[in-house]
This record gives structure tokens, sequence and C-alpha cells, in this order.
């Protein structure tokens, strides 16, 4: 079994700060982390070579230095990393940085064999678009499944696929079939914590790096800026709210009564929310 792992080397959220004047969110000096939502991905990613066999590769989209998650997805215990790096590659909104990752996964197809899964998170923290994934999987073709909370059951001799996701209301369990991707949702498990070979092994291996051509992108229209139709008009950071928190009193004691009594008085207070919440 061969297992695909999109992650992606973001700024720590935490720490992000916007420029007071230009509305730009200041990178310098934030450091990065992998996405935490692709770590879910991993595990899973893991857990599956685990009881089957085969091997997991880990690919990004990035400037050099994103190398340093990659090596850090080795620790957890990824077999083999390949970074997709490329100035012509640089300001790709979703739509191009789907076409080169499923691009780069053709590659891999072809010299390590054909995945039978692609995983990503479900989102990015600094985007939070969740397109990337499906992108992919349109231009390759592979059956989706996402915000997937629990893989039941796969049967790689007849390419069976049973999975729990997600959706409004409640959860579906979705049969499919391999070749698949799939969009992990967070909480779903926890990443393990990397052996020591692993550590090691991660400290001397070979990062297979790619530009364009060696990714056999040929067509460099759809790449970065050119193939990018999404525009960002502003980026701002929220204003703090005027308004203090107020404590409602209410009579009585028991729990039910003081929920009633409260709601009573929110929507006392504001006349027009009981019909907008009941339309």
């Amino acid at each position: 079994m061969h297992i695909v792992v999109c992650i992606k080397q973001v700024p720590d959220s935490a720490q992000i700060r916007v420029h007071p004047v230009t509305n730009t969110i200041m990178r310098q000096g934030v450091p990065t982390i992998i996405n935490p939502f692709d770590l879910f991905a991993l595990e899973e990613a893991l857990r599956l070579r685990d009881r089957f066999g085969g091997e997991v590769t880990v690919l990004t989209m990035g400037p050099p230095m994103a190398e340093d998650s990659l090596r850090k997805a080795l620790t957890f215990g990824a077999d083999r990393a390949v970074l997709l790096t490329d100035r012509c590659f640089a300001g790709s909104d979703t739509l191009a940085t789907s076409y080169a990752l499923a691009a780069a996964i053709c590659k891999i197809g072809e010299t390590w064999g054909v995945p039978d899964f692609v995983f990503t998170g479900k989102q990015t923290i600094d985007g939070d678009t969740a397109q990337v994934g499906p992108g992919i999987a349109k231009r390759l073709g592979l059956n989706q499944l996402t915000y997937v909370s629990r893989i039941v059951e796969v049967e790689p001799s007849s390419g069976r696929l049973l999975v729990q996701r997600r959706a409004e209301g409640g959860v579906q369990e979705l049969e499919s079939r391999l070749p698949a991707l799939i969009t992990m949702l967070e909480g779903t498990n926890d990443i393990r914590r990397g052996s020591l070979d692993d550590a090691l092994r991660a400290a001397r291996a070979e990062i297979v790096t790619w530009n364009a051509a060696a990714a056999g992108i040929a067509d460099l229209s759809p790449c970065g800026l050119r193939g990018s139709p999404t525009v960002v008009k502003s980026v701002f950071a929220p204003k703090p709210r005027a308004e203090k928190a107020e404590q409602i009193a209410t009579a009585g004691t028991a729990p039910d009564e003081v929920a009633d009594a409260a709601v009573a008085e929110i929507f006392r207070r504001l006349p027009g929310l009981e019909a907008e919440l009941l339309s």
C-alpha cells in the first residue's frame, strides 16, 4: 500500500500579527509549524501503513525552508519526503496549489508506485478554505471523502473503503472505492511520539526536491500568480468589542427556572431576536 500525505508549513497562528497601517500579515519573526489539521491526516496514514504495510510519502509545496516541516514529519515515521519548490509557484491560490500538487502526486506515482490513498487535513489555519484537498481529487479523478472522522473498514484486496464523516445534523457512513482522497477532521486521533530511530533517520534523510520541470509540469500558466484568480482585497484584525459582558440576575434556583428567566430577559432587551431565530 502506498499512501501520500499532503502537508503545509504555516505560520504559528498564535503569534501572527497584522500590520496596523498596511493591514497585511506580518510573518517576520513568526515561527512556522506543520498545519495542525495535517497531523491528523499523517497519523491516520501511519496507522494504515502499520496495519497493512507499505510506505507513506509526505509531500509539501513551499519555499526551501519548508524542508523543516518535512523532516518533522519523518520523525513521526513517514518513509520519505518530497518538497515541491520553485519560484514560479509563488503567490499560488488554492486553484494553482491543487494543480501543482496533483502533478507532483502523479510524478510520485510514476516513481514509487501509484498511491492508494491521498490524505490531507480538512483545511489549513492560514487560509481556512478547505479547497486544496477536493481540488486535488478532482484533478486526479480520485474518489473524494471530506471531513472524515473515522476510517471504519479498509479492504485493500477488493479496494473497498468504509468511513464516517461529519455532516450537518449528524454523522454519515459512506462506502467508497480505492484510490481515494481523504481530508481528515480534527480530533480524530493523536499524533504519535516519534521513535529515536526515526528522529536520527529524519536528521540525515535526503529530502527529494523537485522544481516544476522535475515534477513534470510543462505548462506553467496555471501556476503561481498567473494561475491564481483569487484576489485578496484586504486583511484586517477584528476590532475589540467596546461593550462589556453583563450579568443577568434572575429569580429562582432551579436550573430550568434560571435558564427560562435569562432567555426571557434577553428577548425583552432584544425585541427582534426571537422572531429572527424562529424564522
